[in-house]
């Protein structure tokens, strides 16, 4: 009885109170209903549909934050993107104007080879392992992230468990006011640890999200944690076009915030599911080239590489 007495005496004074619009609303747009099934079953048969890929890009990227105290932004980067099931990519960066390369990376998903030409660097080092060093960006790439953001793999019922939540996006409206539009999350959680074999402890941790539109059910989000709950990677999907029959996000931005850089692939032209070989994803060692082992003490990081 106390607060709605409070809020009676307040009315009546009409000097300690006022009334003010609501600042946001609801979209009115028709949504598109699905249940927990429908969208896991959604993401698997798409993972499990799409078996290659290769995409010309043009590539957004800014690296830095709060960390490095300053942001550089690199734009119009020409890039060639090969993605093949389960873990293969390649992918190679060209400067503007003059098209010579920026960088090419690849990645078996377990380990990869960055080659720098402006910095005459060839890094090799295993995707697991961070080695976070603000002063050269590209070091702090691992293909694998990328390829996980590219390519949003299956929900696996033996060892994930998926959660349906009924969560909503904020949009803006053609007046800038702010439209709330109901969204699915669907939570993502690890059930066993990381290697596990034989005696398995269950050992639950919160893997990824992925959170799809209700106009067209698509995933306009995905957000990857590490195993201490820390978001590794941010990964957000729009414009979605039909490529070779599927519908695939003709926009990708990764962000990974604890490297602090940013990648935005613009797809220009994807095929999905064209013949890739195994040579196609190979990256030799230019001669000359200052190698970085980062599965190495610092002490024994840069070598120059042995004639051959």
């Amino acid at each position: 009885m106390a607060l709605p007495l409070f809020l009676a005496v307040l009315s009546t004074t009409g000097c300690l109170f006022r009334t003010r619009p609501v600042e946001e609303q609801y979209s009115k747009v028709p949504l598109k209903e699905s249940t927990q099934q429908g969208l896991i079953d959604s993401i698997n048969q798409q993972a499990e549909a799409i078996h290659s890929l290769k995409a010309t890009v043009d590539i957004d990227s800014s690296v830095g934050g709060m960390k490095k105290g300053h942001v550089t932004d690199y734009k119009e980067i020409r890039g060639i993107v090969l993605a093949r099931q389960p873990d293969a990519l390649h992918m190679i960066g060209l400067m503007p104007i003059v098209r010579t390369t920026a960088f090419d990376m690849v990645s078996d998903g377990q380990d990869f080879k960055v080659w720098i030409p402006t910095k005459n660097k060839f890094v090799i080092g295993k995707n697991d392992v961070a080695t976070p060093n603000t002063d050269q960006p590209m070091e702090n790439i691992r293909p694998q992230n990328i390829y996980e953001a590219l390519l949003i793999r299956q929900i696996d019922p033996k060892s994930e468990i998926a959660v349906l939540e009924n969560g909503y996006e904020t949009l803006h409206d053609g007046k800038g006011h702010r439209v709330l539009q109901d969204d699915y999350e669907l939570t993502v959680i690890q059930r066993y640890e990381k290697g596990c074999t034989q005696m398995c402890v269950e050992h639950p941790w919160l893997e990824r999200k992925i959170i799809f539109g209700r106009t067209d059910l698509k995933p306009y989000r995905q957000v990857i944690y590490d195993e201490d709950g820390r978001v590794a990677t941010d990964a957000k999907y729009a414009e979605y076009k039909d490529y070779d029959g599927f519908s695939f996000a003709s926009r990708i931005e990764i962000f990974r915030p604890q490297e602090e850089y940013d990648i935005t692939l613009n797809m220009l032209k994807v095929d999905i599911n064209k013949p890739l070989t195994d040579d196609q994803f190979t990256l030799e060692q230019p001669p000359g080239a200052v190698v970085i082992h980062l599965d190495r003490p610092q002490s024994s990081l840069a070598m120059p590489l042995e004639k051959k």
